[in-house]
This record gives C-alpha cells, sequence and structure tokens, in this order.
C-alpha cells in the first residue's frame, strides 16, 4: 500500500480493530483511529464535528466498530434494538455520507465493512445482531453500485469466530472447544488474519473487486 495514503478506522482500540489499525500503520499509512470520546458514533452531532474539522483529507475507510447484544426474541428491547442498529449500520451510512467527499478525491478510494457470518448464518440470540450485518451486506452492494463511478471500491469482510474479547465474552470455554471441532481449519481466526485481508482491499491492488462480501471462517460456513 502507498505510504502516503489516510485511513479512518472506526473501533480500533481492540481486537479486529486494533490489529487493522497496526498493520495499516506498520504499512506507513496515516491511520485516524478516534476513541469513542472522539467520535461517539451514536450520536449524529459528533459524527458531523468529527468528520467536519477532523479530516480533511481521506483515501480509505473502516467500518469496523460494533456491538453483538445477544437476545432472543422475547428478550428484545427497543433500546438495544436502537443500539445496535445505530452503532453496527447507521454509523457506517453516515460516515460514508460526510465523507464521500474527500474519497472523491483519493486516487484509489476504498471503503472496507466489517459484517460477519452471522449476516447469512442463524444462530439463537443473535437476531438482532444478525440483521444489522445482514444490512451491511445489502449496503455494500449498493453502494457498490452508486460510487462506482467515481471509483470508489466498496466491499465486506464477514469474519467467522475470532480470537477476540466479544468471541470469549459470548461463548464459554467449552462452547469454543466445540466450535473449533465444527471449523474445518480446527482453530479461531487471529484478528491479524482478518486486518490482512482487509489491507488487500484497502489498497490500490484491490482494483476490480466491489460489492463483495468475503467470507474469513475457516471453512465454518461450508458445513
Amino acid at each position: 500500500m502507498k505510504n502516503n495514503r489516510v485511513i479512518l478506522v472506526t473501533g480500533g482500540s481492540r481486537g479486529i480493530g486494533k490489529s487493522i489499525v497496526e498493520s495499516l500503520i506498520k504499512s506507513g499509512a496515516t491511520v485516524l483511529a478516534p476513541s469513542s470520546d472522539e467520535l461517539d458514533l451514536a450520536n449524529l452531532q459528533s459524527i458531523h464535528e468529527y468528520c467536519s474539522t477532523k479530516i480533511t483529507r481521506l483515501d480509505g475507510i473502516v467500518n469496523n466498530a460494533g456491538i453483538n447484544i445477544i437476545e432472543k426474541l422475547d428478550e428484545i428491547s427497543e433500546e438495544n434494538l436502537a443500539k445496535v442498529f445505530t452503532l453496527n449500520f447507521y454509523s457506517n451510512i453516515r460516515l460514508i455520507k460526510l465523507l464521500v467527499k474527500h474519497l472523491r478525491n483519493s486516487e484509489a478510494p476504498r471503503v472496507v465493512n466489517i459484517s460477519s457470518i452471522w449476516s447469512f448464518l442463524a444462530k439463537e440470540g443473535r437476531l438482532v445482531y444478525a440483521a444489522s450485518k445482514a444490512a451491511i451486506n445489502s449496503m455494500t452492494r449498493s453502494l457498490a453500485l452508486e460510487l462506482a463511478e467515481h471509483k470508489i471500491l466498496i466491499n465486506s469482510v464477514a469474519p467467522g469466530y475470532v480470537n477476540t474479547e466479544m468471541t470469549f465474552k459470548n461463548n464459554s470455554k467449552k462452547q469454543l472447544e466445540d466450535i473449533k471441532k465444527l471449523i474445518p481449519l480446527e482453530y479461531l481466526c487471529s484478528p491479524e488474519e482478518i486486518a490482512n485481508v482487509v489491507h488487500f482491499l484497502l489498497s490500490p491492488e484491490c482494483s476490480y473487486m466491489t460489492g463483495q462480501t468475503i467470507v474469513i471462517d475457516g471453512g465454518y460456513s461450508l458445513k
């Protein structure tokens, strides 16, 4: 990747996001990785202020920030329904809408959205989370068409089980051992392995792929 590129990464303080930030910095890119205090993705005013005051040039966006609240149908609250969609989906659209003017001025503009295998697979308690990630896949396809005239390439990455804090929070040790047995490659993906794919999708070398959702799950969804 050209070392003069400027990339915005949301949710870059831990897990997949942190690995993406580290990968980009290592390549020489300038990375904007605002904290939740600097950029509150649940607050429209905060999004507008950050985009208007902190960004004057941009080559890529990684929409990584998100939450996974596990609730079955009877447990879902209006508050959590709104929270998940606001952080996982609405904020992505809002950022792209506000920052697309900068992307149009880039030589190789790229957007990468972090989706999930639960956007097309089913699991109890993942109703709202899965729906928010499925919306990301649809948004990716629609925007790929709409932004193609500006040569802005937009793709999504759908990780499976990744060795992150969120995975260990949502699954017991026993559950994770059972899950590994269902993964053909027999281990949890590392955040760095996701970051490697994101790094390529952000690069000028990725020049003819757009509107796609790339599954990185060690073969889990093949069974």
